[in-house]
């Protein structure tokens, strides 16, 4: 029983980390992956409470169980109220993916009658069972919120999944198993040995797990004299992690408005980073490839991401309402505003840091603009809106019209 909660403990680890590695700006999956992480948390104080060598330690370590035990609860209520109050897109994934959403609404339902029981300490349920039963309701949950994303994204989930599952497996047993076979061993499960066994197997999913940003982190210092150097790193680096991704059985012409809609307004979101980019669908546009072929570019990942972000900023361009201007307030301008300067510029008008940019403090009018009279919903919804006329615009340039599917 013992190394099944371990193997449970890592497993639910592992997930919530990765959720939180697949897209640090997801707030939806930072929530879910939090609630995991904190979940394994509690499970590893509770495996070495029952195993802590007087009833002092074990108290005070119950005791710090408790706030770790609450926060999934916490995590997961902010995230259902996330999805139905401010995500449409997800919202209307129910009508497309039945399973997924239904996985959620028992394993939620579940999940609550778990936390319930565990809190309110009633003893017909072994504590160490009820805790695995919570553990699995927030396996399954993290599984879905993880599909759902790769679903929203056009991505393909299991390649990807099972190379950081597999890579974070293979680790903890290389590290952790010589650790668990002394163990099994000796005559005697010490509480030593068991703190020992626990860190080990964390440090080796989460080293493993954040190996790209880890390597990203030692490059910055190491290449700090050749900032381009460690830009080149990072970008091979992010591109052949983002690889497995790419979803190239997704029928794009076959695709609804919806649908390719959030593909475009994914896209548009991911112009500045290029190794994100490269996951995208879109890449495969015939538009990108008749350019691509135009210019004897090489039809590699990152050309394709490359000249998808030339694709969309010329879209973007086009929605620019006066072209001897650079910047209007008008109603016409409020398509391009929302897509230009947050996407193509990188501007982050809503953002609370003390010191500005330079390029920001050089949009100084635009920034106020945005902080004063743009509310930071009202954007998100002249995003949605812009995103329509690109993908529309994709749409037609890709796939003219006596040839286009009726969406």
């Amino acid at each position: 029983m013992l190394f099944v909660e371990i193997f449970v403990f890592g497993f639910a680890l592992w997930l919530g980390a990765y959720l939180v590695n697949r897209n640090p700006a997801d707030l939806r999956l930072d929530l879910a992956g939090t609630g995991l992480i904190a979940y394994s948390i509690a499970l590893a104080l509770g495996i070495l409470a029952r195993n802590a060598g007087n009833q002092e330690s074990a108290s005070v370590l119950l005791l710090w169980q408790k706030p770790f035990l609450i926060l999934p609860t916490v995590c997961w209520l902010l995230l259902l109220l996330h999805l139905m109050r401010s995500d449409e897109s997800w919202y209307s994934r129910l009508q497309n993916h039945k399973n997924p959403f239904v996985v959620v609404l028992i394993a939620t339902i579940f999940f609550g009658l778990g936390i319930g029981l565990l809190l309110f300490q009633f003893d017909w349920i072994p504590r160490n069972w009820l805790l695995l039963a919570i553990g699995m309701d927030l396996l399954l949950l993290g599984g879905a919120v993880a599909f759902l994303d790769a679903s929203d994204e056009g991505e393909s989930l299991s390649p990807h999944f099972t190379r950081s599952l597999g890579y974070a497996l293979f680790v903890s047993l290389i590290f952790g198993g010589q650790i668990a076979i002394a163990m099994f061993l000796s005559t005697d499960v010490t509480f030593s040995m068991l703190t020992l066994l626990i860190s080990i197997v964390a440090a080796a999913i989460l080293f493993q797990t954040f190996s790209g940003k880890i390597q990203n982190l030692l490059d910055r210092l190491i290449l700090r004299q050749s900032a381009q150097e460690y830009q080149n790193q990072a970008t091979l680096r992010e591109t052949a992690n983002a690889a497995p991704r790419q979803n190239d059985a997704l029928d794009l012409a076959g695709l609804d408005e919806l649908g390719f809609m959030r593909l475009t307004r994914r896209a548009l979101s991911h112009m500045i980073n290029l190794p994100r980019l490269s996951t995208s669908p879109l890449t495969r546009l015939p538009i990108v490839e008749n350019r691509l072929h135009e210019s004897g570019s090489a039809r590699d990942t990152l050309e394709r991401a490359t000249e998808l972000r030339a694709v969309l900023s010329e879209s973007i361009d086009r929605l620019r309402p006066e072209k001897q201007n650079s910047f209007g307030t008008t109603d016409q301008w409020r398509h391009f505003n929302a897509l230009y300067y947050p996407y193509v510029v990188g501007l982050k008008p809503y953002s609370r840091r003390l010191q500005q940019t330079k390029s920001e403090n050089s949009l100084k009018e635009v920034l106020d603009w945005f902080r004063t009279q743009v509310p930071q919903r009202t954007l998100y919804n002249w995003q949605n809106e812009a995103a329509r006329l690109v993908a529309q615009d994709l749409r037609e340039q890709s796939w003219p019209k006596d040839n286009q599917k009726s969406f």
